[in-house]
């Protein structure tokens, strides 16, 4: 059977565009793009077989029908927001679907434990993950929820911060047997480095030390770059190709067992942030909420904030 609301992501759209005025400045709120918007807006157009707005080169103006359209969209998306507070509320019970995209090296070594232990509490709740390296667009394709790296500049998008993550240095015993443990930032300079290439800029991504000066962003000379999977620094270093930084939750284990070996810890210190982030144009269903307080778990910490949806923040 064919879907009588597939549209409903464009009458979304077609709201924010009437609240903030601008395909610009809806395309802000949504982090998307106005092309994206003025596509939106053509489907519906094209749909209800009338404009909703005059667009010029300098001015956009809400028709009668359009004004119209928007008053009772309204009114429907009011209804359907308090059928889902109605239904969530009964008995306790949280349940529905939520679309999550985390980024690799978030969705293979922080969220599996966090994901279990949400599911034997929400066992009515169903995730559907996306593990990729890129920045999904959420408005545009559908994700409730999103994590991001890194400070999320202002923008329509509401930020968690879910915890800073601690980096190291590290590199396999078979590495440093044949060519010496590095005793300073001097030595280390002098060593063989595995570095990832942002897949934003195409540069090498910055070792983040601390000293005792300050914080250092070191850019080292790199005998190996990896682009894409961010975690293939790793798997270079432990197979004793070099020295490489990553979080240490990422590579806890492998220390542990003895595969690899944290270098430098005077030089340790600094931190990551990853964040859970969400449309700020509509609030999140019970579901989607209680699965954000989840992925805070490890921390405990994060207050709600205005970010940026992370178009060109790096995924890794």
């Amino acid at each position: 059977m064919a879907r009588r609301y597939g549209h409903l992501g464009d009458v979304e759209i077609f709201l924010a565009v009437a609240e903030h005025g601008s395909l610009t400045a809806a395309a802000v709120t949504l982090a998307t793009t106005a092309s994206v918007i003025s596509r939106a807006l053509g489907r519906l157009e094209q749909r209800l077989g009338s404009q909703l707005f005059r667009r010029t080169t300098r001015s956009l103006r809400i028709t009668d029908a359009g004004q119209l359209y928007l008053e009772q969209s309204l009114a429907a998306f009011a209804l359907i927001d308090n059928a889902e507070r109605a239904i969530q509320g009964q008995a306790g019970e949280v349940a529905g679907r939520v679309r999550l995209s985390v980024p690799t090296t978030y969705g293979h070594y922080r969220l599996p434990q966090l994901l279990d232990a949400f599911a034997r509490q929400y066992p009515l709740v169903r995730v559907e993950l996306n593990i990729a390296n890129r920045n999904v667009d959420l408005v545009a394709e559908g994700f409730d929820v999103a994590v991001r790296l890194g400070e999320l500049p202002d923008s329509g998008m509401v930020a968690r911060k879910l915890e800073d993550a601690p980096l190291c240095l590290v590199a396999s015993p078979a590495y440093l047997r044949r060519e010496g443990t590095p005793a300073s930032f001097e030595q280390l300079q002098r060593h063989a480095c595995i570095c990832f290439v942002m897949p934003s800029s195409g540069r090498v991504s910055p070792w983040l030390l601390r000293d005792a000066a300050g914080d250092v962003d070191w850019s080292p000379d790199a005998r190996i770059t990896v682009s894409d999977d961010v975690l293939g620094v790793v798997s270079l270093a432990a197979h004793g190709l070099g020295v490489c930084q990553s979080y240490d939750f990422i590579v806890r284990e492998r220390i542990e067992r003895g595969e690899l070996v944290e270098l430098l810890p005077q030089l340790g210190g600094r931190t990551r942030t990853f964040s859970a982030i969400y449309a700020g144009h509509r609030r999140p269903s019970a579901a989607a909420r209680a699965l954000i307080e989840a992925l805070g778990a490890p921390s405990g910490k994060g207050d709600g904030a205005r970010g940026n949806s992370g178009a060109v923040t790096p995924r890794y």
